[in-house]
C-alpha cells in the first residue's frame, strides 16, 4: 500500500496521500484537504508548499545540490555552452551535434526586432531602469506574433515563440542599456556565438573596432548557465502562476522579470557592489566593517555571503571563484572595490566566526566582482539575473502548459471586519 498521513480533525480522522519524488523528497498531498474537512492550510510565502511536480532542476540546499535534468551544475559549468543547456532544461535532453547546430541556428535568424519597436526604447526616459524597460518590451512582443497568444497552437508554432524569446532577449537588453546611456543601438551580428553576440551589442560603439575578450565571453556563458534554473523561487512561481491562465509566453516571462526586479530576489549581486561603495567611501577599512558585521547590534550585514537555500555551501560559488580569478587577472582591473572585495573574500574563507555560520561567498558575490570589472553597470545586473534565467522560466512555462496544469488559485484565512451595515454619510 501507498504510504499516507493522518490528520485528525475535530474527532474524525483523515488519510492524505504522500508524494515521494525522485530524489526521495517527501509530500503530503493536501490537494483535496478543503473538499474532505472543509479546512485550508495556511502557509505564509508558500515556504513548506509544493505547488507542482517537476523533472526539470533538483536542489538539495543541505548537501549544496543543483542538477539540471540529472546534470550536476558543476559538469555543465566545465562542459556545456549556454545554448546547450538552454537546450537541455527545455527540450529535457542535451542536443546532438545536429540538434545543436538546428537550434543555434535558428536562434540567430531571430534576433533582430522589429524596427517600429525603435520607438518604444525613444520613448522611454533616459533615467528608466532597463529591468522595466526589458519587461515592457518582452511584454509588447505579443502584439508584433498575435499567433503566440494562444499558448496551445501547435507544437511547432509554440516552438517558433520560445526560439523567437531566446533571441531577442539579448537584443532587448543590450538595447536597455545603450538607451539610458543614449548610444546608438548596435545590431546583432550572426559570426558571434549567444553570448559574444550579447557583448557586442553592449560594448561595441559604431565608429570602433569591438574585439570580444575570449574569457569574458566564456565567464559570462558559465555565470548564464549557473542562473539558467532554481527550482521553485518568486520569478519562476509567478512566471507559471500567469501561464497558468493559459496567458503567452512573452506575458508569462515579462511578469517573471518583474518578480526578478525585487530587491530581496534579483538585487542581491546589485547589493554587493553597494556595499563595496559603501565600505570604499567610509575610507576602504575592511576590518572596521567586519567588526560591524560581528555586532549583532549593528544592523549592517555582509551582501554576498551565505545562502537562504542552500546551508553549507553555495555549489555556483565554487564554479565561478575560479572564473572570477581568471577574469581579474586577464583584465588586469586596478580597482579598489575589487580589492575590498577580494579582502572580504579572504576574511570570510579563514575566519571562523563566518565558517562556523556558513557565512561563504555566495554566486551573487562573485557574479557582482566579475559583472564590475567586465563593465556590466551595477544597474544591469538585474537584466544579466534575467537573461541567465530565461531558459529556466520558458521551460517551467512549458512543462506547466503541456501538463494541462489547473490555474493557480491561491486561499486566504480573512481577518477583517465582520459583517455590519452600511451608514449613510451624513450619519457617519
Amino acid at each position: 500500500m501507498s504510504e499516507t498521513a493522518k490528520l485528525e480533525l475535530e474527532g474524525k480522522i483523515y488519510e492524505l496521500p504522500v508524494v515521494c519524488g525522485s530524489e526521495n523528497e517527501k509530500a503530503i498531498d493536501i490537494s483535496k484537504l478543503r473538499d474532505m474537512t472543509g479546512y485550508v492550510t495556511l502557509d505564509t510565502g508558500y515556504k513548506n508548499t509544493g505547488a507542482t511536480k517537476s523533472d526539470i532542476t533538483f536542489l538539495d540546499g543541505e548537501l549544496g545540490i543543483l542538477r539540471y535534468r540529472g546534470y550536476s551544475i558543476e559538469q555543465l559549468a566545465e562542459k556545456a555552452s549556454f545554448i546547450e543547456v538552454a537546450y537541455l532544461l527545455i527540450y529535457g535532453e542535451l542536443p546532438t551535434q545536429k540538434e545543436f547546430e538546428e537550434f543555434q541556428y535558428n536562434i540567430k535568424t531571430h534576433t533582430l526586432i522589429h524596427e517600429d519597436m525603435k520607438r518604444f526604447f525613444e520613448a522611454f526616459p533616459s533615467k528608466a531602469h532597463p529591468m522595466g524597460v526589458l519587461s515592457s518590451t518582452i511584454s509588447s512582443l505579443a502584439t508584433f506574433y498575435p499567433e503566440s497568444l494562444n499558448p496551445n497552437r501547435s507544437p511547432a508554432a509554440k516552438n517558433l515563440t520560445i526560439l523567437r524569446l531566446l533571441a531577442k532577449l539579448p537584443t532587448l537588453s543590450a538595447w536597455s542599456y545603450k538607451n539610458s546611456i543614449r548610444h546608438k543601438f548596435m545590431y546583432p551580428k550572426n559570426c558571434y556565438n549567444y553570448c559574444e553576440n550579447f557583448l557586442h551589442m553592449m560594448f561595441a560603439m559604431p565608429t570602433e573596432d569591438y574585439h570580444v575578450d575570449p574569457i569574458v565571453a566564456s565567464a559570462l556563458n558559465k555565470l548564464l548557465i549557473l542562473h539558467a534554473d532554481h527550482e521553485q523561487n518568486c520569478s519562476t512561481s509567478t512566471v507559471r502562476m500567469v501561464g497558468s491562465s493559459q496567458a503567452n509566453l512573452y506575458s508569462s516571462v515579462s511578469a517573471g522579470i518583474s518578480a526578478l526586479w525585487g530587491p530581496l530576489h534579483g538585487g542581491a549581486n546589485q547589493e554587493v557592489i553597494e556595499m563595496l561603495e559603501q565600505i570604499h567611501s567610509d575610507g576602504g577599512n575592511v576590518d572596521k566593517w567586519i567588526l560591524k558585521a560581528k555586532d549583532k547590534e549593528d544592523p549592517f550585514r555582509l551582501m554576498g555571503f551565505g545562502h537562504r537555500v542552500y546551508k553549507n555551501f553555495d555549489p555556483r560559488a565554487n564554479i565561478i571563484k575560479k572564473t572570477c580569478d581568471e577574469v581579474l587577472e586577464k583584465l588586469g582591473i586596478n580597482d579598489p572595490l575589487l580589492e575590498i572585495a577580494k579582502k572580504l573574500e579572504k576574511v570570510a574563507l579563514e575566519d571562523e566566526y563566518f565558517k562556523s555560520r556558513n557565512l561563504y561567498p555566495n554566486v551573487d558575490f562573485y557574479s557582482g566582482i566579475i559583472y564590475k570589472a567586465i563593465g556590466i553597470p551595477t544597474e544591469m545586473f538585474t537584466v544579466m539575473f534575467a537573461l541567465g534565467r530565461l531558459p529556466g522560466w520558458i521551460a517551467q512555462w512549458k512543462e506547466m502548459i503541456e501538463n494541462k496544469e489547473p490555474i493557480g488559485r491561491p486561499r486566504q484565512i480573512y481577518i477583517g471586519q465582520v459583517g455590519r451595515e452600511y451608514v449613510e454619510i451624513n450619519d457617519r
